[in-house]
């Protein structure tokens, strides 16, 4: 009987996934990853391949008895899988460069995962998510589905609303990169520190920080309203913050915060951006293929450090972390996207939520936060809004609903703009919208 973990990871192609590898190699001596199947479409067969050596020459550089499988048949890799993770890009960076410009041509903000850009990324990827929990269903009924996939916070919702899969987490690198941010501010190391973290994916607060237990959160709230020492993540520009306006609202926000409180400012610079070089899809393009270039070499068998700057440090962190506790049953504290149950308190029971949790064999347990505070309330809310309308949408393909929630969505600024942006980014993603084809006008 063969004995050890079989992980499959969906958008195994993805340049995501040497962190990945390498969370597995270090955690391997009480984490027994016997295999991990990296799983792609067509188009990214190329990107497969040579990500998928890289993986291999990782694990054989490292000594670690991990056998690592290529394949384009992702029924094939579900078999019996313990654990499946996914990473994948409906449409690739090509669309990601449409849900960024079409909204800046008619000037709203232009972003991946929030405004008009993360509603059309939820209408092309819920689908596909739900026909994957569907062959969990057949194929590995027991393994628990690890969402890296954006918009993290929506696709975890949509596989509990919508699939009989509840064996689910989300999962982001957001929360642990304000982590080793506070860590890196106050010198100390990442394990001294802990925040009680509660919201929605992207839109997730610090309301305490710890250092050994003890709270730092005004010092580290002082410290952040310098722009040099304010925590940022490389897809964000800081803007840097008011030292009174932090100081009034007493908690710890997340960098995608600078999309809600400073909209103007950061729509400037990101037309600005937009008319000088392109949008960040286009440099995460460039850095892509420069990425790939290094993977390519024979000789290279470690992640790269020039990874980081593609947005995604920390994530093996937070992946491999959140299996291996799973798997230990280690109970430690770690901020996930799971259901509710009224942890947050005035957000649905059902819903799902970005809050610390403890880590359990089974599964997250989240830690009861209460009450948000007044001054956070009402925008986590209107987003909890916004990710309901829009995840019904993706799973109908109704049109009036499409524009129900790009119009409520508090970065867009009328029913008239949303109707007309809505209109001309369904046109250029029609290809992955085939639940809205009936819908067009």
């Amino acid at each position: 009987m063969t004995t050890g973990l079989k992980i499959v990871t969906i958008g195994g192609g993805s340049s995501y996934t040497p962190e990945l590898i390498e969370g597995f190699i270090k955690y391997h001596s009480d984490l027994p990853v016997r295999e991990i199947w990296l799983v792609d479409v067509e188009t990214g067969k190329e990107k497969l391949e040579i990500v998928g050596n890289l993986a291999k020459r990782m694990v054989k550089e490292a000594r670690v008895p991990i056998e690592i499988h290529l394949t384009l048949d992702r029924k094939e890799a579900l078999k019996n899988a313990d654990f499946v993770t996914t990473q994948f890009r409906v449409g690739m960076l090509a669309a990601r460069g449409k849900d960024e410009s079409i909204p800046l041509k008619h000037g709203v903000l232009g972003q991946e995962t929030n405004g008009p850009g993360g509603l059309l990324k939820a209408l092309r990827t819920i689908p596909v998510i739900l026909d994957i929990c569907r062959e969990m269903e057949e194929l590995c009924p027991d393994a628990w589905l690890i969402n890296f996939t954006n918009p993290a916070g929506m696709v975890t919702e949509a596989v509990l609303r919508y699939s009989n899969i509840k064996k689910v987490v989300g999962l982001c690198n957001v929360p642990i990169g304000m982590e080793m941010g506070v860590a890196k501010l106050l010198n100390v190391d990442h394990s001294r520190v802990r925040i009680d973290f509660a919201g929605l994916n992207h839109m997730v607060y610090g309301l305490d920080v710890y250092v050994d237990g003890v709270s730092v959160k005004d010092e580290v709230i002082s410290l952040i309203t310098d722009p040099e020492k304010s925590i940022t993540m490389q897809n964000i520009h800081s803007m840097g913050w008011e030292p009174e306006f932090l100081q009034a609202l007493n908690v710890f926000p997340c960098p995608y915060h600078n999309y809600y409180y400073k909209s103007g400012d950061m729509l400037e610079k990101e037309l600005k951006n937009f008319k000088e070089g392109g949008t960040r899809a286009e440099v995460v393009k460039k850095l892509e293929d420069e990425l790939f270039e290094l993977y390519k070499d024979p000789n290279l068998a470690i992640k790269p450090p020039q990874l980081e700057q593609r947005g995604g440090a920390y994530y093996s962190d937070a992946a491999v972390r959140l299996i291996h506790s799973m798997y230990t049953d280690k109970r430690d504290i770690q901020p996930v996207n799971t259901i509710n149950r009224g942890a947050i308190a005035g957000l649905p029971y059902e819903s799902a939520v970005e809050v610390s949790c403890v880590i359990t064999k089974d599964g997250p347990k989240p830690i009861t936060m209460g009450e948000l505070p007044v001054a956070i309330r009402g925008l986590v809310q209107s987003i909890k809004s916004f990710e309901q309308v829009a995840i019904e949408a993706a799973v109908t393909g109704d049109y009036g609903t499409a524009l129900l929630a790009m119009t409520i969505n508090p970065l867009v600024p009328s029913d008239r703009v949303a109707k007309i942006i809505l209109d001309e980014m369904l046109e250029a993603h029609k290809a992955y919208l085939p639940q809205f084809s009936y819908s067009m006008v």
